[in-house]
């Protein structure tokens, strides 16, 4: 697939091993699995830092090798279960702070063009990630903008 923003074609990236159930050496129990998850979470991690955390520390010392083999459910349906699903999508949320800050250094810095048009690339991919969003994870009347960007993300 080509690359959103450029005219070169996208790199190819490796893949997870398909596997249908936990490895014989990781014997973790699915309901630690979830605590441990929404612990991580209220301690305010993202679920892709959940993820690499549960990887590399484990639950009470066992690596976790994928959550979702372990427990059945990805970590976003755990939290969602457990009411502490973030307010935005992690994907959407590290968009808008790359285009607030990048925002701010345009300001500061009016002759850096290259980063004008990075701004303008970030802002697009924003869009077009909130249009996906909208009415399911984001309100339907949400429109992005710097200030709402910048009140969404000082919470």
């Amino acid at each position: 697939m080509a690359r959103m923003h450029t005219r070169r074609r996208g790199t190819s990236g490796s893949d997870k091993p398909a596997a249908d159930e936990t490895p014989a050496w990781s014997d973790v129990d699915p309901d630690r699995v979830e605590e441990r998850v929404v612990e991580l979470a209220e301690q305010g991690h993202d679920p892709s830092q959940i993820g690499l955390k549960l990887r590399d520390e484990g639950v009470t010392g066992t690596p976790v090798p994928d959550v979702k083999l372990a427990t059945g459910k990805k970590i976003t349906e755990i939290l969602e279960e457990n009411d502490a699903k973030p307010d935005l999508p992690e994907d959407l949320r590290n968009l808008m702070e790359r285009a607030v800050g990048l925002r701010e250094h345009v300001r500061d810095n009016p002759q850096d063009y290259q980063n004008k048009r990075a701004l303008q690339n970030t802002e697009s991919k924003v869009r077009r990630l909130a249009n996906y969003y909208r009415g399911d994870e984001l309100d339907p009347e949400f429109r992005y903008s710097y200030d709402v960007a910048k009140d969404l993300l000082e919470d």
